[in-house]
C-alpha cells in the first residue's frame, strides 16, 4: 500500500482524526459502516467525513432511505455525479472515476482509509490523483467506548439471543427418549434441523433476524468447532447450542453458548 499513499504504509490511530475519511462498503458486513452511519445496506455505497461533516454517496435505489434514516449530514446522489463525469459519452464512467470526481469536489483528495480498503479500488483511484493513507487499527476507536444507546441495543440483541435459548430449551425438555436413545419430538425424531428451525423461529418473533447457521452439534459433532449439527440428537450425549442472532431494528448481535444434556 505504500505505493498508493506516497507516504508512510500505515498512520497511527492518535492521528486519524487530522485527516479526512473515506470508506467503501456494505454497512450490513461492516461494522464500521454501519457505526458512522446508522444506515442498514446489503451492498457497498460510500461515506465520507471531513473535518467532522459525514456526506454520503448513493445510488437511486437507496438514496431516499438514506435520506430518511441515515444519521449524517448530507446524502448526495451518484448518477448526479456519474451524468456530471460522463457528459456527452455514450458510455458511462467507471466507478472510480466517478468517487474520484465526488472527492475532488469535496476536496478531499487525500484521505484515511481502513487498512482493508479494497485494493483495485484504490489504485484505480490513484490513478485519477487520489491519495489514500491506510490506517492501523480501528477506522473509529470511539466504537470501543459504547453509548447508552448502543448498550441498550446491546442489551436488546441478548434477550433476542435468550429467546431461541429458551425454545431450544423447551424443545429439548419436552422431548422423549427412545430406546435407541433418539429424542422423539412431536411426531417426529428430533434432528439438528427441526431444532434450529425452532430456535430460528422465535428469534424471528423476537425482532431478531433468522440466521441459519446457528449451531445445533450433537455426540461427536460437538467436538468440531463451529460444525453447524445435522440428523438426529441423542440422549445422554453433549449437545452444544450456538446462537447469535441479530437485532433487525439496529444491526447489532446478541451471542450465547450453552452446552447441554438431555
Amino acid at each position: 500500500m505504500r505505493g498508493l499513499a506516497h507516504s508512510p504504509p500505515f498512520e497511527a490511530e492518535s492521528d486519524l482524526v487530522k485527516h479526512t475519511k473515506l470508506a467503501v462498503a456494505a454497512s450490513d458486513q461492516n461494522a464500521d459502516m454501519l457505526y458512522a452511519t446508522g444506515f442498514r445496506a446489503p451492498d457497498p455505497f460510500i461515506f465520507l467525513e471531513k473535518q467532522g461533516r459525514r456526506i454520503l454517496l448513493m445510488n437511486d435505489l437507496e438514496i431516499d432511505r438514506a435520506r430518511q434514516t441515515a444519521s449524517v449530514d448530507e446524502v448526495i446522489s451518484y448518477s448526479d455525479i456519474e451524468k456530471k463525469v460522463q457528459g456527452k459519452r455514450k458510455r458511462k464512467p467507471l466507478y472510480a472515476r466517478v468517487l474520484a470526481e465526488f472527492l475532488r469536489n469535496q476536496k478531499a483528495k487525500k484521505t484515511a482509509v481502513s487498512s482493508d480498503f479494497p485494493m483495485g479500488l484504490a489504485r484505480a483511484l490513484k490513478n485519477e490523483g487520489i491519495r489514500l493513507r491506510p490506517v492501523k487499527g480501528p477506522f473509529h476507536p470511539e466504537r470501543e467506548i459504547k453509548s447508552s444507546k448502543e448498550i441498550q441495543a446491546l442489551i436488546h440483541a441478548t434477550k433476542i439471543a435468550e429467546s431461541g435459548m429458551a425454545r431450544a430449551f423447551e424443545v429439548l425438555t419436552t422431548s422423549k427418549i427412545r430406546k435407541d436413545r433418539k429424542l422423539f419430538w412431536g411426531k417426529k425424531i428430533l434432528t439438528s434441523e427441526i431444532l434450529r428451525v425452532e430456535i430460528e423461529s422465535a428469534i424471528l418473533r423476537a425482532g431478531g433476524e433468522a440466521r441459519m447457521d446457528s449451531i445445533v452439534a450433537g455426540g461427536e459433532q460437538a467436538c468440531d468447532p463451529h460444525a453447524r449439527g445435522t440428523g438426529p440428537l441423542l440422549a445422554n450425549e453433549l449437545i452444544i447450542l450456538d446462537i447469535f442472532p441479530r437485532d433487525a431494528k439496529t444491526g447489532y448481535f446478541g451471542d450465547i453458548t450453552r452446552t447441554v444434556i438431555r
